[in-house]
C-alpha cells in the first residue's frame, strides 16, 4: 500500500490499485490484517491480508447470487450453514427468506464480525441481531467434522485460499461438508475468478464430482473482483435442484416479495449457461 492507493497483489502477474480517499481503519485481529477505506468508485471497500474481500457499491451482486441461487433452488430451506462470511452480507442475504428457521454462521475471527457491527452496516444490516441468527466462533473445517446438525443448505463464504482460508478449498473440508447435508441439501461455494484463478475451480469440481450426483458451477460477474466473471461451485445428490423451471422460480421470487438489484429468475437459469473456457477447466 503506497500513501494513497491500496495495492491487491493477489495475482503473481496483476496488481489492482484503488485510491484511498479516507482511510477508515487498519489493523490486526486475532488472525488477519484488516484494512477499511472510502473509494470513489466502490465506497467502503473491506480488504483482508491484503485481499479485497467486498466492497459497498457490488457486494450486491456477490451476496445475492451465493445466497438466492441455492436457497430459490431448494425452495424450503429451514437450516442453513455459512461457512465465513464475517461481514455479515450474506447473512442478511440468507435472512431475507422466511422458510430459514436459523441461520448458523461460522467464522473464524470474532474481530471481523465485530468490525462489520461497526463499519459494515450498509452490508450487514441487522443481521447479527436477529432472532434467528445463530454466530459460532470456530474453525470451519472442525465445526462441520463434528457437529451433529444437518443443514439444507451450507454456502462456503470465504476469502481466497490463502491464509486462514486455504483450508476451506481441501477434499478433506467438502467432505465434511456433505456430511452435514441433510437430505436433498446443497452446497455452494466461493471459487474465484476462472480467467486468473482456474485451478482453484478445477480443483474443487474435480472434488465434487467425486461426492456429488449433480456437480458444476454458475457464475456473476463482480466488479471489484478482477479478471472476469467469478465462479460459484455446486454441489448436491438431488439433479432436480438445477432444474427447476423459470416459472418455479417466478413463482417463488414472487411469494417472497424480494428486493434484489442482480439476482432475477431469469438470471438465475441463464448462470448455469458456462463459457467455453470454463466448461474446459471443469471437464
Amino acid at each position: 500500500m503506497t500513501a494513497d492507493w491500496f495495492e491487491e497483489t493477489l495475482h503473481p502477474g496483476l496488481h489492482t490499485r484503488l485510491r484511498i480517499d479516507k482511510l477508515l481503519y487498519e489493523g490486526k485481529s486475532d488472525h488477519q490484517h484488516l484494512i477499511l477505506f472510502e473509494n470513489p468508485e466502490f465506497g467502503r471497500v473491506l480488504a483482508l491480508n491484503g485481499v479485497v474481500q467486498t466492497t459497498e457499491r457490488d457486494e450486491f451482486i456477490y451476496h445475492e447470487m451465493l445466497a438466492h441461487v441455492p436457497l430459490l433452488a431448494h425452495g424450503r430451506a429451514r437450516e442453513v450453514l455459512i461457512i465465513g462470511g464475517g461481514d455479515g452480507g450474506m447473512l442478511e442475504e440468507v435472512l431475507k427468506h422466511e422458510s430459514v428457521e436459523r441461520a448458523t454462521l461460522v467464522e473464524i475471527d470474532a474481530g471481523v464480525i465485530d468490525f462489520s457491527k461497526r463499519y459494515l452496516r450498509s452490508i450487514c444490516g441487522n443481521a447479527f441481531e436477529d432472532p434467528r441468527t445463530e454466530i459460532v466462533i470456530a474453525d470451519g473445517v472442525d465445526y462441520v467434522e463434528r457437529t451433529d446438525r444437518r443443514y439444507d443448505v451450507v454456502i462456503v463464504d470465504s476469502t481466497d485460499p490463502v491464509g486462514p482460508g486455504e483450508v476451506l478449498f481441501t477434499e478433506r473440508f467438502y467432505t465434511a461438508c456433505k456430511r452435514v447435508l441433510a437430505p436433498g441439501g446443497l452446497l455452494v461455494t466461493q471459487n474465484g475468478v476462472p480467467f486468473l484463478q482456474g485451478d482453484e475451480l478445477q480443483s474443487t469440481l474435480t472434488v465434487f464430482k467425486r461426492l456429488f450426483a449433480d456437480a458444476t458451477c454458475y457464475t456473476a460477474t463482480v466488479p471489484g473482483y478482477v479478471g472476469g466473471c467469478m465462479a460459484f461451485g455446486w454441489g448436491t445428490d438431488d439433479r432436480y435442484l438445477r432444474q427447476v423451471p423459470l416459472a418455479e422460480l417466478e413463482r417463488r421470487y414472487a411469494a417472497m416479495s424480494l428486493e434484489t438489484r442482480y439476482y432475477t429468475p431469469a438470471v438465475h437459469q441463464a448462470a448455469f449457461a458456462l463459457p467455453g473456457y470454463i466448461s474446459e477447466l471443469i471437464r
